[in-house]
């Protein structure tokens, strides 16, 4: 930034009543904050945009890269972000929507039911929506770093992101409303924009505010509607042939039901198999994804001593436990567990004669940092074997669902086929949605099964693994659909970097901080699966992990503003052997491990390399000639980086170790020559 730029933005900011370190942590915990609102409420009410899964995400850095390119070329404060944001708001509560999901390549787990305006519509304006919005906050975190030193300016932006991480997880925690998430917006926007001339400030900030809260209030007060951790959870109740029913849909999705047992069982066969394919009637059950507790009910009424419940969602549990005809949770014999699945069997003990694996729905398809996986480690043959491990000798391992396509029921077979070392009993109850019951039991003899199953069809993919959890996506490839929209995000914001930041020759001496950008991301998302397989797919995992990368690249600003850190090239050389550690340490050896050693070992081998690479971003930072320049190019590197965390589909997540390792290799042949000996 040259000094008649950094004279203009301290000219306008310079008249703030707040100091510039306590408003540069509070723009950048508002701006982080207000990114993870958006994923998450956005996903809530447009119907299947969880299907793009990071496509919120895309967005926001896009956004933020040009909030911090845009600082020095733009004289008025970012009164235009709150306006968008109401427009956002406005038009995703008039025209809920649901994208196109009838996609070659892509099996969507839901109705095939469409509402609202097509998805060709809908996607652009909310991509970049998304981006004009966050392009405000990331402005005014930009406006501060001039007036700091680099790393001082780097060190407050990531305290103040650490802010905004805690404050959406307490939240969470609360299973607060989004009326909570725009009061706290209003109230940043009117901290954080400087009310000068007061007309536009009234105009453009304070009413478009209290819009948002008015709107977010609204449906706050939605009869039947509350909020868990995971979804907006919406219910009604009424009568079906004189049985009382309770219909439970999240994110606009219908997703269960709470019906008395008896009922269930006779209108329902696939119900009451997996108790029919047992060789001796179940004592002790596991069921996983259990949800309102009508499985539970079930596995009560077929005489269960004791049953251990999990379910991922502490709202669901609550609503069952209140809204459930046979109140099964009340019952003594019943345990109740709110983790993840994968994660309880791989910490438990115990043994079961029946393992249910209930109906866990899919909500999304691919995987992105913007969106929890509930079931990506489910149904891999690693989580079977996991299963059967945790059976007794006459015990069975079953699972029913809604499959729509033969080819899944098959595949889900046959990995259970891999896991057990035989056939399961395979009973296809309705080929209208492939509802479909699979069983296996601890040896064959465990099992009864109505007849052979065929064995899979010719064409059936492979069962899916820990490093590749991609059950629904049939071909090893990138849907059309996906590197369509790719290209269409990249090409935006090609144009819009160039609209906003002026020529690309201005990022041109940054373009190893570019790569840098690119590569951490995806070393990112490799670090939040593999937590998500070691410790569970849960909220609060992912805060954890998403908190403990900004932790661990606070303390790579802290050791290199404080102490003398090697020259650039030894650290690259530590970063490459990081990144060599974690390709070489196995899941299934981390997963061997009692947890508190898991702990220490899976944190030791994740964040090695995310250390190493941040002395490598804070010592180059330091050095570069243009702090909101440099910084910009990094985040837009973020942003491509989370296009091509879509090759996970195709390599895998391990092999985005090889990816990044190739994208840190050309940061380090693009240093200049002065930094390289630094």
């Amino acid at each position: 930034m040259t000094l008649q730029e950094q004279k203009t933005v301290a000219g306008e900011d310079g008249g703030h009543w707040l100091a510039v370190r306590p408003r540069l942590i509070l723009a950048s915990g508002f701006m982080l904050f207000l990114e993870l609102a958006l994923i998450r409420w956005t996903g809530s009410n447009i119907v299947h945009l969880s299907y793009f899964t990071n496509f919120v995400l895309l967005g926001s850095f896009l956004g933020i890269g040009l909030g911090f390119l845009r600082v020095g070329r733009a004289r008025r404060q970012p009164y235009y972000s709150p306006v968008i944001l109401f427009g956002l708001v406005f038009i995703v509560l008039t025209f809920p929507v649901t994208v196109d999901r009838n996609t070659e390549g892509v099996l969507y787990w839901t109705s095939l039911s469409t509402t609202g305006p097509p998805a060709w519509l809908i996607l652009p304006v909310i991509f970049g929506a998304a981006a004009l919005v966050l392009m405000g906050p990331a402005e005014l975190v930009g406006r501060c770093f001039p007036e700091l030193p680099r790393l001082e300016a780097y060190r407050y932006d990531l305290i103040g992101s650490l802010s905004g991480i805690a404050l959406f997880t307490a939240l969470s925690f609360l299973s607060a409303p989004p009326v909570f998430w725009g009061l706290i917006a209003a109230i940043a926007y009117g901290v954080l924009l400087v009310p000068r001339p007061r007309v536009i400030y009234l105009g453009l900030v304070t009413v478009p505010s209290l819009a948002v809260v008015g709107l977010l209030l609204a449906e706050t007060l939605t009869a039947g509607a509350f909020w868990s951790p995971y979804y907006k959870v919406t219910y009604k109740q009424f009568l079906q042939l004189g049985v009382p029913v309770t219909d439970i849909s999240v994110n606009g999705i219908p997703h269960q039901q709470a019906v008395p047992a008896a009922a269930r069982l006779q209108w329902e066969r696939q119900y009451g198999l997996p108790y029919e394919r047992a060789s001796t009637p179940p004592k002790d059950v596991l069921i996983v994804g259990a949800g309102s507790g009508t499985d539970v009910a079930i596995a009560l009424s077929k005489g269960a001593a004791h049953v251990d419940a999990v379910e991922i969602d502490p709202k669901l549990r609550e609503l069952g436990g209140s809204l459930h005809p046979d109140r099964p949770y009340d019952d003594p014999r019943v345990t109740t567990h709110v983790t993840d699945g994968r994660a309880f069997l791989e910490r438990t003990g115990d043994k079961y004669d029946l393992i249910l694996f209930a109906l866990p729905d899919s909500l999304t398809l691919v995987s992105g940092a913007s969106s929890l996986r509930l079931e990506s480690y489910l149904f891999t043959e690693e989580a079977m074997r996991a299963a059967r491990a945790h059976l007794k000798p006459t015990g069975t391992f079953s699972m029913y669902n809604y499959y729509r396509e033969s080819w899944l029921v098959d595949r889900l077979a046959s990995t259970m086929q891999n896991a057990f070392g035989h056939k399961p009993c395979v009973d296809v109850v309705s080929t209208a949605g492939q509802q479909a019951v699979i069983t296996a039991g601890a040896t064959p003899a465990a099992q009864r099964c109505a007849g052979e199953w065929a064995g899979a069809a010719a064409g059936t993919p492979p069962p899916t693994g820990d490093d590749r959890p991609f059950l629904y996506l049939k071909d090893g490839d990138i849907p059309s659909l996906y590197l369509i929209t790719l290209g269409l995000i990249l090409a935006v914001s090609l144009i819009a970097v160039r609209v906003v930041a002026g020529p690309y020759r201005r990022m041109r001496p940054y373009a190893d901080l570019f790569l840098l950008g690119v590569a951490f991301l995806l070393l990112e998302t490799k670090s939040v699966t593999g937590f998500a397989l070691l410790f569970g797919t849960t909220w609060v995992v992912n805060a954890i992990v998403f908190a403990g990368v900004l932790v661990a690249v606070l303390a790579a600003v802290e050791i290199t503003r404080r102490f003398r850190t090697p020259p650039l090239p030894v650290m690259y050389a530590v970063l490459f052997g990081g990144l060599l550690l974690a390709w070489l340490v196995p899941n299934t050896w981390l997963l061997s491990l009692p947890l508190p050693l898991r702990a220490v070992a899976a944190v030791t081998v994740a964040f090695l390399p995310i250390f190493a690479a941040n002395v490598v971003f804070a010592k180059r930072f330091s050095d570069s000639a243009d702090a909101t320049t440099s910084f910009g190019a990094n985040l837009l590197g973020a942003m491509v980086g989370g296009c091509l965390e879509y090759l996970a589909l195709v390599i895998g997540y391990k092999g985005l170790l090889i990816v990044a390792a190739v994208l840190y290799l050309g940061a380090f042949l693009l240093l200049p020559r002065k930094a390289a000996v630094t």
